[in-house]
């Protein structure tokens, strides 16, 4: 293979691009494959970071012909790309789009699939190097998954690689993740497997790592003797309407703290790993998920809620059992909290508050690290009354970034002490605006990099970690409304009240 002698492997200046490959998407008319697939392939091309003769092919229903997914691609680019749109590039990606029409359990479509890659590889040589894309249902896995195998489109030869990648969620419990898991490495080997949670391509959630590793700063006071609790927030403004089909009977605890925010624990918990290989990184991923258990009693360590209908953004909104799809006595919870503890050396004590829900007061996913307070301060209590506890707050999004806050002295000729805050944004400290995470985990995808993507032992763990809560919910009562444009129900308050903590306003 012919190396470039002027390239050093050494310089971080020069992006790693994808070799000779293509993409292969089923599901390719969803709103996922529009807003977001398609536009991140666009600005990986538009970036130099596909090879020349990259490329995607569209599976699904519609009787369309390659111009009618090209138009439809072309269209969801234009509107949705993050890079500007430039047709010289779009002219280039255009050349390699096909559409293959079909259903799942259709065998000539398949059949069809598998001569359309070999076309591929003879006239844009992708040289038999192909990754799937699975943005369907859980339940259609078993059968693409096994019409892949039939077709001989699983199977690598000489050398050539195939991939597969897999949205959540991961199952709806630990049995169904393990029999998911089965079902897909029966096909796909394990290292050839890339699930998907788009958190992790995040560019603040991979500062975590920097934060932590790269700086001597934090690490000493990283631990039980200094931390008082973490609360990991992952809340959204918008409500269900027309989700109902995906979401009732799965819940926020599903939907979310099972995959984001149990992996941002994983990551602000786990101890230095040797390398920032992918084996080095899971190897303390999984360390930390195996010591993580779900603190009791349920009743005071967790809380859950729906939203009824209320004001937000100035806008009267309905409640989660006005909205359409959803049965009148649907006890599908929109906000979940729980209390978890990690039974480390490290961490040993300190509580981790997980919540996540809908229509709450805005749009935030956040991590905050909230210190002990200092064991004697040396002040009047008048002086120290407006000072709440230090805290790193690490700001995932919107507005990426990190927060310190701490104590100070107001001016003045009193001694008072409050609280005020130091900022770094992402926007502010860097002229280059961050990929979108799609951008970075297809891209990932591409290279055979599973650094961010959950392997099997990390699903089943979590759902492990989760699963006593879940059982405990189903055969005790039902969720707790809360008015819309609020910040969960009153029970959420109660669960931190009682170990006289209280929930950060991010």
């Amino acid at each position: 293979m012919w190396t470039n002698p002027l390239r050093d492997e050494r310089d971080k200046r020069l992006p790693r691009i994808a070799g000779p490959c293509g993409l292969v998407i089923f599901g390719v008319t969803g709103d996922l494959s529009r807003k977001k697939l398609m536009p991140a392939i666009y600005d990986l091309a538009n970036r130099g970071l596909l090879p020349p003769g990259f490329a995607l092919v569209g599976f699904a229903r519609r009787d369309w012909a390659d111009q009618d997914f090209g138009q439809v691609v072309h269209d969801s680019v234009k509107k949705y790309a993050r890079t500007p749109f430039r047709e010289s590039v779009w002219d280039r990606l255009a050349e390699g789009i096909r559409f293959v029409q079909g259903t799942f359990d259709d065998d000539n479509a398949f059949d069809n699939l598998a001569k359309t890659i070999e076309d591929l590889d003879e006239v844009r040589g992708t040289g038999g190097n192909h990754a799937f894309y699975l943005s369907i249902p859980p339940g259609a896995f078993p059968v693409v998954c096994k019409q892949l195998a039939r077709a001989g489109l699983s199977q690598p030869q000489n050398g050539q690689w195939r991939r597969v990648v897999i949205e959540k969620p991961f199952g709806h419990d630990l049995k169904s993740a393990r029999e998911l898991n089965e079902i897909v490495n029966d096909v796909f080997p394990e290292e050839s497997v890339f699930r998907i949670d788009h958190y992790l391509g995040k560019e603040t959630v991979q500062n975590i790592l920097a934060l932590r590793f790269a700086n001597q700063l934090y690490e000493p006071i990283w631990n039980s003797h200094y931390v008082d609790h973490v609360q990991i927030t992952m809340a959204e403004d918008i409500g269900l309407g027309g989700r109902a089909g995906y979401y009732d009977g799965i819940g926020a605890a599903r939907d979310v703290i099972q995959n984001h925010l149990l992996q941002l624990l994983a990551l602000t918990a786990m101890e230095e790993p040797i390398s920032f290989r992918p084996k080095a990184l899971r190897t303390e991923k999984i360390k930390v998920l195996e010591a993580t258990t779900a603190v009791g009693p349920f009743a005071e360590t967790t809380a859950r809620g729906q939203y009824s209908g209320g004001w937000q953004g100035g806008q009267k909104v309905p409640g989660l059992l006005e909205e359409e799809g959803f049965a009148k006595d649907s006890i599908t919870e929109t906000y979940a909290a729980i209390t978890l503890g990690i039974d480390t050396r490290r961490w040993a004590g300190v509580p981790f508050y997980l919540r996540t829900g809908k229509r709450l007061g805005r749009r935030v996913t956040e991590i905050a690290v909230v210190f002990k307070r200092a064991p004697h301060l040396p002040f009047d209590d008048t002086a120290t009354e407006e000072l709440g506890q230090n805290a790193l707050v690490i700001r995932v999004q919107p507005d990426e970034g990190v927060t310190m806050r701490f104590g100070s002295k107001v001016p003045g000729n009193m001694m008072e002490v409050r609280d005020v805050s130091m900022d770094f944004s992402y926007g502010h400290a860097f002229t280059e605006s961050s990929p979108e995470a799609y951008e970075r985990l297809i891209l990932d995808v591409l290279l055979g990099e599973p650094s961010l993507f959950p392997n099997s032992d990390e699903v089943e763990l979590s759902w492990k970690i989760l699963e006593p809560v879940l059982k405990y919910w189903a055969s005790h009562g039902r969720p707790e409304p809360y008015p819309a444009g609020t910040w969960g129900p009153e029970s959420a308050n109660d669960m931190l009240a009682r170990t006289g903590r209280h929930w950060r306003r991010p």
